[in-house]
């Protein structure tokens, strides 16, 4: 069953708000509109790109009825808290999880995320954390050196490496659903965060590839720490 089917199957409708993250998938606020109800952006958790609890906390008003948890990129959210808020206002905590890989696939794709780790300089690696799958390895390339994100991307692309921009618009930028709301976590992860490939296919040589891809760029940038 769908997002907007389970909340409409949970009484959720106009007049009503859903609290979701704005950082990426669109088709959670789709869903919570769908339903009829108004789909309120909180921000996110800096490490783990998923909803913040005490964010969570303070989008609540009398009209929030539900929470909409989102896990980001093979990492899971903080849901054992998200439940906890939600018994302590009455919400239902509802969890819009990834396509899940089998077992051997993601431990190819953890091996290749830990080498990642070991070998990449003047990028912020991705914070592992129980039961991450590395769905993507997602890095931070800090906006205040040289080159930036975008720039940096260009030049990788130009060394044979496959990068993609995770999420380009955060949703409360989107026409349809702009809203005038601080969320800095989720505009600073918009601007600087870049996907790397770690698929299970990629051989030891490729993985050497794009270390030294990312590493040649590396002294240009401002110290990740």
């Amino acid at each position: 069953m769908g997002t907007a089917a389970l909340l409409r199957a949970a009484g959720v409708g106009v007049g009503d708000e859903v609290v979701v993250p704005a950082f990426g998938n669109v088709e959670v606020a789709d869903a919570v509109a769908t339903a009829g109800a108004l789909p309120v952006f909180a921000d996110i958790d800096p490490l783990t790109y998923c909803l913040e609890p005490a964010a969570v906390e303070a989008a609540v008003t009398p009209r929030t009825v539900a929470v909409v948890v989102v896990h980001r990129f093979g990492r899971p959210a903080g849901i054992g808290q998200l439940h906890a808020l939600g018994r302590r206002h009455g919400l239902l905590v509802l969890e819009h999880g990834e396509s899940e890989a089998p077992y051997d696939e993601i431990a190819r794709r953890r091996q290749r995320a830990a080498f990642l780790d070991a070998k990449l300089r003047g990028v912020r690696t991705p914070e592992g954390g129980v039961g991450h799958t590395y769905q993507q390895y997602v890095v931070r390339v800090p906006g205040n050196g040289r080159p930036d994100r975008d720039a940096f991307a260009r030049a990788i692309r130009g060394r044979g490496v496959e990068c993609r921009v995770p999420v380009k618009t955060p949703v409360h930028r989107l026409p349809e659903f702009r809203r005038c709301v601080s969320l800095p976590e989720t505009e600073r992860a918009a601007d600087e965060t870049l996907a790397l490939p770690v698929d299970a296919t990629l051989t030891k040589r490729d993985m050497q590839r794009i270390a030294g891809a990312c590493n040649a760029l590396g002294g240009l940038l401002q110290p990740a720490g």
